[in-house]
């Protein structure tokens, strides 16, 4: 089971994207049990106090939360990426990167209070079963589940389990008059890290990854080798939001890119044990075509490592905005009880020494770091950024880079304020344009399926009477109507609604190559392709 999250409200989000893209934790080369030390007197102390709590405090009180409590709190005390996981958490903290999940095999989303499939996934007991797009969830073993009030979390909770279990449902289907009771044996369901591969042009690859996960690097491998296939002769890899995830799937991934022995990546922490270098090695895949690598602010710890050794190695160009700044490495320790501790352990460097780990002296800052970023006007300008002079590096070529705060692009591009309107914002808060876009191409599937998508993407038009009905969608999910804003930005709203009809039928195969036509890092990018790394200028 996925839900969709490839909805797009650009400004908005720019804000928050990267505080979510530095929680993510990178892998580390080894994950051996630190030794530990003397601490008895310590925990003595606190196992006192937890008692007198216990027998004396006015209110009963559960001394298992305030334990979890107690170490969440000392965590956020060292640095504001280690963390503590309950045993209640752990499962859904580790499955976006295990590249797998159990359950039963849909997309799906909540519209009108109801869950809806928006998809059954390729291989999944619920394809099997015959489950369709557009059917709603009405009961899950025998328990009313529509019009309640449900929220993602619960639907997880109904319909996520062990594999081999059975969970029941009940669905209303368009045309049918009565429920259809299935029963479905949950299953192992892969998620996936490379959210679209494709060519641009007759020469121009285009991979973009969402994360690093355990599968990443199989997915980049197949992509890569498929769009070598069709006469791929330079890339283009956006890591743009992507938050991170595991060390060495970045580390195989610039394998690909660089001949034997270019350093890559090195790490140091407080135990020797914890120091590591990493070089790449034989005969990569795709040494020597043009490579851009396109990063913003939402791109965090492992995608900053892929990008700083490639720009450090004057491998590819880096396009795009300052990358969020994270450079510490967390490995994950478990507690009893089963609750995990996720701690810092290293520092990891690039491969001219710089450390891009932004300051974190005050937790309160850090997570103000990207509201910060955008007043001083950092999103428009690059010379609003400040580097210190005493963090100075050199590419191997000699060109100066920058430690201290996230990877500045070779090449800057600034946010453009006319991809950005408060009233299209307003519809995909209100999941208006989901729900409109799905009603749409449920009701006309036939017709979109019998075109194929590159008939699709050159001749269909978002009429007039498509977009009054969009508003009218908007009216009744209490969306007040902004007509003025909707004819400011009537080309970005059609482009929008385009995009969103071909994901409903085409998947992200449909999606990205229209939803790509907002997004500006990539278009610039196309443009300096031919510019010789050791010389960029910035944009």
């Amino acid at each position: 089971m996925s839900e969709n999250k490839n909805n797009s409200y650009k400004l908005p989000l720019v804000l928050c994207l990267g505080l979510a893209g530095g929680i993510f934790l990178g892998s580390q080369f080894n994950n051996n049990l630190p030794v530990v030390s003397d601490t008895s007197r310590d925990v003595q102390k606190f196992r006192d106090a937890l008692t007198v709590i216990q027998q004396d405090y006015v209110d009963e009180v559960s001394t298992d939360t305030l334990v979890d409590k107690a170490i969440e709190y000392m965590l956020t005390q060292l640095d504001p990426h280690s963390t503590y996981i309950s045993s209640r958490d752990t499962a859904q903290a580790n499955e976006s990167l295990r590249g797998n999940f159990d359950g039963i095999g849909v997309e799906f989303n909540i519209f009108n209070d109801t869950i809806t499939v928006v998809t059954p996934l390729s291989g999944g007991p619920s394809e099997a079963l015959g489950i369709r797009s557009g059917d709603k969830i009405i009961k899950v073993d025998s328990i009313n589940v529509a019009g309640i009030g449900i929220t993602s979390s619960d639907v997880m909770r109904y319909l996520k389990g062990p594999r081999g279990t059975e969970v029941r449902v009940s669905i209303l289907r368009k045309g049918q008059k009565q429920p259809i009771d299935y029963t479905i044996v949950r299953d192992k369901i892969p998620t996936y890290s490379v959210d679209v591969a494709y060519m641009l042009d007759k020469q121009t690859g285009y991979i973009k990854i969402s994360r690093f996960a355990a599968t990443t690097y199989s997915e980049f491998e197949k992509a890569l080798q498929d769009l070598k296939g069709k006469g791929m002769q330079r890339l283009v890899l956006d890591l743009q939001g992507n938050p991170g995830g595991y060390m060495d799937m970045a580390i195989n991934i610039l394998d690909d890119f660089l001949p034997a022995g270019k350093k890559v990546v090195f790490t140091k922490g407080k135990k020797s044990r914890y120091d590591q270098e990493a070089f790449s090695t034989e005969a990569g895949k795709f040494e020597n075509g043009s490579l851009i690598v396109l990063v913003n602010e939402g791109s965090a710890s492992a995608s900053e490592i892929v990008a700083g050794a490639l720009q450090d190695n004057d491998r590819a160009l880096v396009v795009g905005r300052r990358s969020f700044g994270k450079g510490l490495v967390q490995t994950t320790f478990p507690l009893s009880g089963g609750a995990e501790m996720r701690l810092t352990i290293s520092r990891y460097y690039t491969p001219s020494g710089r450390s891009i780990q932004k300051p974190y002296e005050s937790y309160k800052d850090y997570e103000r770091d990207m509201v910060k970023r955008f007043s001083r006007g950092e999103f428009f300008s690059a010379d609003s950024i400040k580097f210190n002079d005493s963090l100075k590096y050199f590419t191997e070529k000699g060109r100066t880079v920058y430690g201290g705060g996230g990877i500045m692009p070779d090449y800057f591009v600034p946010l453009d304020t006319t991809q950005n309107s408060v009233y299209l914002n307003e519809l995909y808060i209100a999941n208006v344009i989901n729900e409109y876009t799905f009603d749409y191409a449920d009701k006309n599937r036939r017709m979109l399926q019998a075109m194929t998508f590159e008939k699709f993407y050159n001749d269909f038009v978002v009429t007039d009477n498509m977009l009054n009905a969009l508003v009218e969608e908007g009216r009744k999910a209490k969306v007040k109507p902004n007509l003025k804003d909707l004819a400011k930005h009537k080309v970005l709203f059609q482009l929008h609604i385009k995009a969103q009809v071909a994901r409903k039928i085409w998947g992200n195969e449909g999606f990205y190559p229209l939803f790509n036509q907002t997004n500006e890092i990539l278009q610039q990018a196309l443009k300096v392709f031919d510019q010789k790394v050791e010389d960029p200028k910035k944009m």
